[in-house]
């Protein structure tokens, strides 16, 4: 027992020196993703400000005023560009200078000082669908609330809602996004670093001299795993103290529930970048090997995209990413205090995909050996 514990610390030690070597290897570890996580923390936002939109004004009232005031002095819209004509607007669409265009027509102020219902026209660049849908959303919102006060009485019949919004009341999206870039750019760091491992040794010649050592296969795996999971711990606590101190988002959870699921995480991403390495003769390889499974592994966590909104094929598919998993944690951890009993019940799959993944990539390092 005391011999085969000499061995794995040697392995050990002999992995975190590889790591370590030099001076760029140590900065590589540690500060791109810090720098990463502090610049998509902006520019991942869901919010859409600043943008310019186009006004065809056909009536030129004073109701008509009102709300283009409205909307200029709201904080979502840049400038309102005055459009002359519905080919001018058309064409300021198709060139992308404003993503949606206001339409007021010639008895808008007329109707409104008959009492009755006006409307309004709004065009919206679909191509930038998620967006134009928002954007549509504002100027609903600032037309309803000035048509609330036009006839405040039409307001009273028809009610109000109280709206509250839980876990984020302000709507901050860092709260949204931070969480998530923890998982996202945590498995990017660990995924390109466990996959150098056994392609390094190829490259530099050593593999045959691990073939030869009196260590056994799981004995070499677990001296190459090490390294990566304590720099990916490390990243993972160091990401969650940013996103708590630097920018304020709340964690209401349990930080040992934290570093559990960290810990089952990190386990199924260095099986799956331990995969790719025993399956990679240069570090080349390993590099884009790691990088051709990060990208699928990102878009089907739910980061992107919600996963009820994929095929039901490719949802299936959902079920055998760890990151998916981990998202949901994370999320739970940071904002609502998510309980252990619901923790787990996300933890268990991350240690299938861990324990697959590990004997998989035992098994084709078993059979490069042979």
């Amino acid at each position: 027992m005391r011999l085969i514990t000499s061995r794995l610390r040697a392995m050990v030690v002999k992995e975190i020196l590889a790591l370590l070597r030099d001076r760029k290897s140590r900065m590589v570890l540690i500060m791109p993703p810090l720098v990463q996580l502090l610049i998509f923390t902006f520019a991942t936002t869901l919010d859409v400000k600043n943008v310019d939109i186009g006004l065809v004004d056909r009536s030129g009232g004073a109701h008509a005023q009102e709300l283009v005031q409205r909307i200029q002095g709201s904080p979502q819209f840049r400038d309102v560009i005055v459009l002359p004509s519905t080919r001018a607007m058309e064409e300021a669409i198709d060139k992308q200078k404003v993503i949606a265009a206001l339409v007021i027509e010639s008895d808008f102020d007329q109707k409104i000082a008959r009492g009755q219902s006006a409307t309004l026209g709004l065009v919206l660049d679909g191509r930038r669908s998620n967006a134009a849908q928002i954007l549509g959303g504002y100027v609903s919102r600032i037309a309803s609330e000035y048509g609330a006060e036009l006839r405040p009485e039409m307001a009273r019949r028809a009610g109000s809602s109280e709206i509250t919004n839980w876990y984020n009341p302000s709507l901050d999206f860092k709260w949204f996004t931070l969480p998530s870039l923890v998982a996202i750019i945590v498995s990017v760091a660990g995924l390109a670093i466990t996959s150098q491992s056994i392609a390094r040794e190829r490259e530099l010649g050593t593999f045959d001299q691990l073939m030869v050592s009196p260590m056994r296969v799981h004995e070499i795996l677990l001296g190459m795993m090490v390294p990566p999971l304590l720099v990916g711990m490390f990243n993972g606590v160091l990401f969650l103290l940013v996103a708590k101190f630097a920018f304020g988002v709340p964690f209401t959870g349990s930080f040992l529930l934290f570093l559990v699921a960290m810990f089952l995480y990190q386990m199924a991403l260095i099986g799956m970048g331990l995969l790719v390495s025993a399956s990679s003769m240069t570090q080349q390889q390993a590099f884009l090997g790691s990088f051709l499974a990060t990208t699928p592994l990102i878009l089907l966590s739910g980061y992107a995209a919600p996963i009820d909104n994929m095929p039901d094929w490719l949802q299936i598919v959902t079920y055998a990413d760890p990151i998916r998993y981990f998202l949901i944690v994370v999320q739970g951890l940071f904002l609502k205090a998510m309980p252990a009993s619901v923790v787990f019940h996300q933890l268990w799959p991350l240690a299938i995909i861990a324990a697959i993944s590990l004997a998989a990539a035992a098994w084709l390092f078993r059979a490069r050996m042979e």
